[in-house]
Order: C-alpha cells, then sequence, then structure tokens
C-alpha cells in the first residue's frame, strides 16, 4: 500500500515531467547538430554503464525507446472516460507490456520501477546525465540567454504590461526558485576566482602521480603503518585532483562568462548577483529559466547550476576526446535487495499488533464453525429422539403382538361356539365377533389394544421421520465438517513477507550520557530461507520462505534473522534443541524468540500448531561477545541492518533506495 501509494503521488508525476528531458535525449541522438548529438551520444555511453538487471541492458540503450509507462500512457489515453474510470495507466502499461514479445520486453525499460527501486545513487546519476543530454536547440541557452531579457519575453507573450508580468510569474517562477536555491554556491565560486588560479597552477602532478603508483603497487602483505602512509597519500592526492579539476572549470566559466554582454555589463556581473538582490526581484531569473529546455527545466533538481553552464561551453570535441574505459558497468539495483518491494514482501509488527494477533489466534482457535457445531447437535439430538421412537415402537409393537395372538385365540373359540348354535359364523343378533368379544366377554382388552395399535402407529411415524430428518441433518454436518477441516487443514497460504519491519522504541545515550527514547523506529528483519522448490504445492504463496509449520495448518511460523553491528554474532555451533523440556540449558542466555520478547519461544506453541499435544520444541543458541566488543561489521540497510528510519518509519526504509551503497563508492577506477 505505501508502495502504490508512493507511485501514485510521486513516482508517476514525477516521470510524467521528466519525460521531457527523456524525449531530449533521444531527439539529440538523432540529431543533424554535431554537438547535441555528440552529447548526447557521450551520455548514452555512460548511462550504458548502468546496466538493468531485468532486461539485462544498459539505460543508455532503453532510454533511447519507448517505456512500458509511455506504452501505458497511450493505451490509457485511447480508451473511452467510462473505462478510464475503471482502471489506471500502471494497469494499462501491464496489459501492453505483457503482450510485447521476450525480444521487445528486453528492449524496454519500466522506469517507474527503475525510479523505486534502484540504488539511490545509480538514479540521481541517472536523472542528472539525462539532463544533461537535454536541450534540442541549435544554440545553448547560454546562447539564448545572452540575447534575452524581461522587456523580451514581455514582447513575446503580446499582453499589456501588467498582465504580462503575471503570466511571466506563472511561467517561470516555480523554476526561479529552484535556480535561486544554486546560485550562491556558484556565486562564491565564482568570487573565488584568483584562489581558484592559484590552485590550479600550484597543482603538483607529479605528487599525484607518485601517490597514484604507490597505490597500485602496494605490497600483497604491507605492515599497518605502510597501508596507512599508501592510502592517505593516495586519498590526498586523489582530493587535490577534484579540487583542481573543480577549480579549472570556475576558470573556464568565469573567463567565457565575460566573452557575453548582457545589460548595462556582461553574463558574468549577472551571475554575480547575490542572492538578497535577486529574493528581492525574483524575476531576474525569469530570462534564464526561459531560455532553458524544456528538458532542462524539468530536471533542475539534478543538476547544479554550473553543471547547466559546462553543459553549454563543452563542445563535441570535448565529447569525443573523453574516455570511458576505466568505468565499469554496474547494475543499477546494487546494494539493493528487490525483495523489500514485491507484493506481500514486507510485513509490519509492532506491541499492538503483536497483542491484537495473538488475541486473534486464541478467539479463532476453534476446528469447526459455529453452524458445523449447530448441526453435530441438531445430529445429535435427532439421533437420540430416533433412538427412544425406536424402542418405543419395538416395545408397542411387542406387546400388540402378544395380546393380538390372545386375542386371536378366544376369537377362534367363540367363533367355533357361535357355529355350533347354528347361527352365522360372523353374525350373532347382529353383533360381529369383535363386537361381542371386545364389549361384552372381555371389554379390560379393549383399552389396552387401542393403546398398543395407536403407540405403534405413532412411534412407527417418528422413527421413520426422525430417521430421514437424522440422514439429512447428519449430511449437512459432514459436509459442514467436510469444509471446515479444508479451511483448516488445506489452507490457501498467505505470502510470507520476505521482511519483517518490528516497531520499537530504541533507548540512545547522547555525548554527555543523557538517555535518549527514540519513538516509533523500525528494525528490519529478514526471512530465514529453506529448500522448497517452484515444483512444490506453496511455493506460488510463499516461496523459500521458511514456515515452521510444515505447510500445514491455519498459520505459518516463519524465523526472521537480523544482521546488526550492535548485537553480538550467533554462534552456528551453539544452536541447541530441547524437546519437552522449557528450562534454560546451563551456559545459555536466551534463544529463538518472537518478536518483542527475550525468551526462548517454543516453536510448537499451540498459538502457531495445530497439534495442540505436540511436545515443546526450543532452539537456544550462544553469541560471541568479542565481536560485538570489536565492533563488528554490519551489512546495510537492504540487507536487513538496524535502520534509524525516523519520523518516517518505513517509508524512509522502503522507499528511499539512496540508504543502499553508493554505486561507485566500491569500485575501483584506474583513472582520475
Amino acid at each position: 500500500a505505501l508502495m502504490e501509494s508512493q507511485m501514485k503521488s510521486q513516482i508517476i508525476p514525477f516521470v510524467d515531467g521528466f519525460l521531457a528531458a527523456i524525449n531530449e535525449y533521444r531527439e539529440n541522438l538523432k540529431s543533424d547538430n554535431s554537438d547535441n548529438r555528440q552529447r548526447a551520444e557521450y551520455i548514452k555511453s555512460v548511462l550504458n554503464k548502468f546496466i538493468d538487471d531485468d532486461t539485462g541492458k544498459g539505460l543508455g540503450d532503453l532510454l533511447e525507446n519507448e517505456t512500458k509507462y509511455e506504452m501505458g500512457v497511450k493505451a490509457f489515453d485511447s480508451l473511452s472516460d467510462e473505462d478510464k474510470a475503471k482502471t489506471d495507466v500502471v494497469k494499462e502499461s501491464d496489459k501492453v507490456y505483457n503482450k510485447l514479445s521476450d525480444k521487445e520486453k528486453a528492449n524496454c525499460a519500466d522506469i517507474l520501477t527503475i525510479l523505486a527501486q534502484s540504488n539511490g545513487k545509480a538514479t540521481l546519476m541517472m536523472e542528472n546525465l539525462i539532463t544533461r543530454a537535454a536541450d534540442t536547440g541549435d544554440d545553448t541557452w547560454i546562447d539564448r540567454l545572452s540575447q534575452t531579457d524581461n522587456d523580451v519575453l514581455a514582447d513575446m507573450l503580446g499582453l499589456p504590461p501588467t498582465d504580462a508580468v503575471a503570466q511571466l510569474a506563472r511561467l517561470y517562477d516555480n523554476d526561479a526558485r529552484k535556480v535561486l536555491e544554486m546560485w550562491d554556491e556558484l556565486r562564491t565560486e565564482l568570487e573565488s576566482y584568483s584562489k581558484a588560479d592559484s590552485d590550479v597552477k600550484n597543482f603538483n602532478e607529479d605528487k599525484y602521480e607518485e601517490a597514484f603508483d604507490a597505490f597500485e603497487n602496494i605490497g600483497e602483505d604491507p605492515s599497518l603503518d605502510e597501508a596507512r602512509e599508501v592510502f592517505g597519500d593516495y586519498v590526498d592526492a586523489q582530493t587535490d585532483l577534484y579540487a583542481s579539476a573543480a577549480n579549472a572549470q570556475t576558470l573556464a566559466i568565469y573567463e567565457k562568462l565575460q566573452e557575453y554582454e548582457y545589460g548595462d555589463g556582461t553574463l558574468l556581473d549577472y551571475f554575480l548577483q547575490t542572492s538578497d538582490e535577486i529574493s528581492g526581484d525574483i524575476s531576474v531569473l525569469y530570462p534564464l529559466v526561459a531560455c532553458l529546455s524544456d528538458g532542462q527545466r524539468a530536471g533542475l533538481d539534478f543538476v547544479s547550476l554550473k553543471e547547466l553552464i559546462c553543459i553549454a561551453f563543452t563542445d563535441s570535441d570535448s565529447y569525443d576526446e573523453a574516455s570511458l574505459d576505466s568505468l565499469e558497468e554496474i547494475s543499477i539495483y546494487d546494494g539493493v535487495d528487490r525483495g523489500i518491494y514485491k507484493k506481500g514482501g514486507v510485513a509490519l509488527t509492532s506491541d499492538a499488533l503483536r497483542v491484537k494477533a495473538s488475541a486473534q489466534v486464541n478467539e479463532d482457535d476453534s476446528l469447526f464453525s459455529g453452524w458445523t457445531i449447530t448441526a453435530m447437535v441438531l445430529t445429535g439430538v435427532s439421533l437420540v429422539a430416533f433412538t427412544a421412537s425406536a424402542i418405543s415402537w419395538f416395545k408397542y409393537s411387542s406387546k400388540l403382538s402378544a395380546l393380538t395372538e390372545q386375542i386371536n385365540q378366544h376369537r377362534e373359540v367363540l367363533q367355533m361356539m357361535w357355529g355350533s348354535k347354528g347361527r352365522g359364523a360372523g353374525e350373532f343378533g347382529g353383533w360381529s365377533v369383535n363386537d361381542v368379544f371386545a364389549e361384552g366377554e372381555h371389554p379390560e382388552w379393549r383399552q389396552p389394544y387401542e393403546s398398543y395399535t395407536s403407540g405403534t402407529a405413532i412411534s412407527k411415524g417418528l422413527t421413520i421421520g426422525l430417521g430421514v430428518a437424522m440422514v439429512v441433518i447428519a449430511a449437512v454436518t459432514t459436509y459442514l465438517a467436510y469444509r471446515d477441516m479444508v479451511d483448516h487443514y488445506k489452507v490457501e497460504f498467505t505470502p510470507i513477507p520476505h521482511y519483517m519491519v518490528d516497531e520499537k522504541d530504541i533507548t540512545a545515550y547522547d555525548e554527555d550520557g543523557n538517555k535518549i527514547v527514540l519513538k516509533n523506529q523500525a528494525a528490519y528483519y529478514k526471512a530465514v530461507e529453506c529448500n522448497r522448490t517452484s515444483s512444490d504445492e506453496y511455493y506460488k504463496n510463499v516461496g523459500t520462505c521458511a514456515d515452521m509449520n510444515g505447510d500445514v495448518g491455519k498459520q505459518w511460523l516463519a524465523l526472521y534473522a537480523q544482521k546488526s553491528d550492535v548485537n553480538a554474532p550467533i554462534l552456528a555451533d551453539s544452536l541447541l534443541v530441547k524437546v519437552k523440556d522449557t528450562n534454560l540449558p546451563a551456559g545459555y542466555k536466551t534463544g529463538i524468540h518472537m518478536f518483542g520478547s527475550g525468551s526462548a519461544f517454543n516453536l510448537n506453541s499451540e498459538l502457531y500448531d495445530w497439534n495442540k499435544s505436540a511436545p515443546s520444541v526450543m532452539v537456544y543458541f550462544k553469541t560471541d561477545l568479542s565481536a560485538a566488543k570489536a565492533g563488528a561489521v554490519g551489512s546495510n540497510f537492504s540487507a536487513g541492518s538496524l535502520a534509524i528510519a525516523g519520523g518516517a518509519g518505513l517509508a524512509a526504509g522502503a522507499v528511499i533506495s539512496a540508504l543502499a551503497v553508493s554505486a561507485y563508492g566500491k569500485k575501483k577506477r584506474a583513472e582520475a
């Protein structure tokens, strides 16, 4: 959700604006203007040193083609208003991209992903370089500025003076204020012309060469003092070289600006105005902004004013002579673990969330739902009723059968008696044998006979009805129980997050020893992996993240580890498993524990284990305290170290990839 919000609120709006610079880069690559083409070709060569892992190609080649996002914009714009309301540009980008062949995809940059996930330094370099490649004009922006002032701009608008002033402010004020933020840095350098000239003249090239050679040829096993001396000399020499190069640029800019007449003086006088003077009348900068190309204006956040001037003063020969052989190729995602950007890849935990989660587990711990339990009760009740009715039916039937047999015997005797008196076999004075028998000879049998007959009929009906009902209810119960069992034991796993972000207060101390509590800080933990493969059932959901429940049951139980330079490392050979024993083993202080707790945790806890009778399993370990005291080196944020994210919390860690290692910092360069 955080990434989607960041994408919509920041990355997409930025890309919409920065496409102006990218398009000018593309246009210059095909330009008839040799200066523009050479500049773009040089920038392309530098950009190709940054490799996009998803396509295997350099950014220079990729950005020469239409990006995935641009394809999506076209597709989105072609939709009806009704269809636009149902989708967005990103979804349309995915649709178009998925229809491309593998060959086409390899030439298509996913600019949104690159900006969101790449190494922060690589991203800034890309944005800086693209801005340098912008401006498709036949002349430079400095040439245009030398012939432009506010009167010229007002005349171009063709508006009354008051309206022209307001329109110029609308067009240029925002970018003018960006230029003003860079103003003092350039002005300070221009004012230090004399010192810069002296430093360039006094640069000791021999000293640099000696330091560089010593660094290159240092032995395989130098002493500590020798290593410190050689490396120190090299750093000092490189610092002097970079300073000398920057000073040389300053001298060139200073002298070149003097050649341009502007107003009552020169462009040098224009750039030597103080920021206080300009802030009193920001319109002074409107001509400068107006003379920048749309692409240059789009990249004002990524270049300095000095760089913009250098771009204008660098000719095609300078680009031809520049050597890039010493620059190594590097992934734009160098140092960034991209797992944190996968959907479901990051989970947030805190004390409040832990308590809530535990409560939910306990409340919803029953295997069967309320409806299933109700059906089970009804099945049981109907079974009891059916059994009672069946027994009653049997008893009444038995009694009725015995009484009927006795009555039939008497009926046969009376039948014979009637016949001996010469009467009809079944009649006597208009009465039937049964009537005479019941009313006359044995009235005491009539009531039991009727009772047994009625009881048998009723119990028979109830037994049959209850039997049918019981079968139906039992079938429903069986289905509900089966469904609950499937839900409980055959769940569709939710993704196991690759990272766990644990929010907590961190206690620290300042230089004076005062206690400081850093509120709502975040520590990042990475999931421990297992040997699950793509052919396994739940791989799509949980990937290679280890599930201590063995992919069975309602919940996954994952292990997370953190590399940190403030905690002592775990000694692998100290790992100790204790079964059916929750006592702390001798020599151990802790073990694998839950977030928010320091004591060892039962990995077979009923909170997360479907088997309530499972024996306890505790895993204990020891740590290397000597390494902690020595200050063991930890990894950076992207590898899971403790990151102080400040007030931004997760946002500062998961979105700002500039915390990753420098794209160039760890790369050895053979030349200055």
